[in-house]
């Protein structure tokens, strides 16, 4: 039996819950023994991209306890996957600390996106659900660039059931997010986003489908402030549903 420790990033946990919930349903349909380790917390993303790099070692070394003994660590954040996988190694050897240094090396191999996991860990690229919507799939910057997941989300979404996979111009362009850049950088991240909007409209879908929920609230935000009527949907999400337990929009959620 495939076993997984679920990683669940903060913002995920505060403000999406739903994302982290969905990647659990698929991975217990499909047969995969998780457990979800309750001393995790924030893995420093914000700290590393609002330059306090130092601040990040005791997050290091709390994430490396933490998941000490996990087989293999799932999260449904691209963006904080890499993160653990590019920074973490970082600043371990910034640190001089030996032991940090062999612990980050232990850990960081079998930390995975959740995509990753289900076609490279459990080969699977069919998890049996039902969406039965057009869509255009937006590979975050972190997926595409630092992970390099290629087109794994979009292997999985082809396989969906009744889902319309619809190419979005320009598609591989930056949101406009970037997590702090964002604030520190208002005016660019907003002309980014509108070129991003502009896309997504110009392609006509139902929703817009990624890897990372931070770049979909960023998405969203600009679709809701248009009115254009465009979802933003996690890929978990997707993947989640079918049709004896079809997705739902948020506001009619109980």
């Amino acid at each position: 039996m495939n076993r997984a420790s679920l990683f669940v990033p903060c913002y995920v946990d505060t403000l999406y819950p739903e994302a982290a919930t969905a990647m659990v349903g698929v991975l217990e349909r499909l047969g995969v023994d998780l457990d979800f380790p309750e001393g995790q917390t924030c893995c420093g993303q914000m700290h590393v991209n609002s330059g306090y790099q130092a601040e990040v070692r005791p997050l290091v070394r709390r994430f490396v306890d933490v998941f000490a003994d996990a087989d293999t660590i799932v999260a449904p954040s691209a963006s904080c996957v890499a993160t653990v996988r590019h920074v973490y190694p970082q600043m371990a050897e910034r640190s001089g600390d030996a032991g940090l240094i062999d612990a980050v090396a232990a850990v960081v191999p079998r930390v995975r996106e959740f995509t990753e996991f289900l076609i490279d860990d459990l080969e699977v690229d069919d998890v049996g659900a039902y969406f039965p919507h057009a869509v255009a799939y937006h590979p975050t910057c972190h997926a595409l660039r630092l992970l390099g997941i290629g087109d794994r989300p979009e292997r999985l979404l082809r396989h969906v059931a009744g889902l319309r996979l619809i190419p979005m111009p320009r598609a591989e362009s930056c949101c406009g997010f970037g997590g702090t850049f964002a604030v520190k950088n208002a005016e660019v991240s907003a002309a980014m986003l509108a070129d991003k909007v502009a896309d997504v409209l110009q392609a006509g879908v139902e929703a817009v489908v990624a890897a990372d929920e931070s770049c979909l609230m960023h998405i969203g935000g600009g679709l809701s402030r248009q009115r254009t009527g465009v979802r933003t949907v996690h890929l978990a999400e997707v993947l989640a549903s079918t049709q004896d337990r079809p997705w739902t929009p948020p506001e009619a959620r109980a």
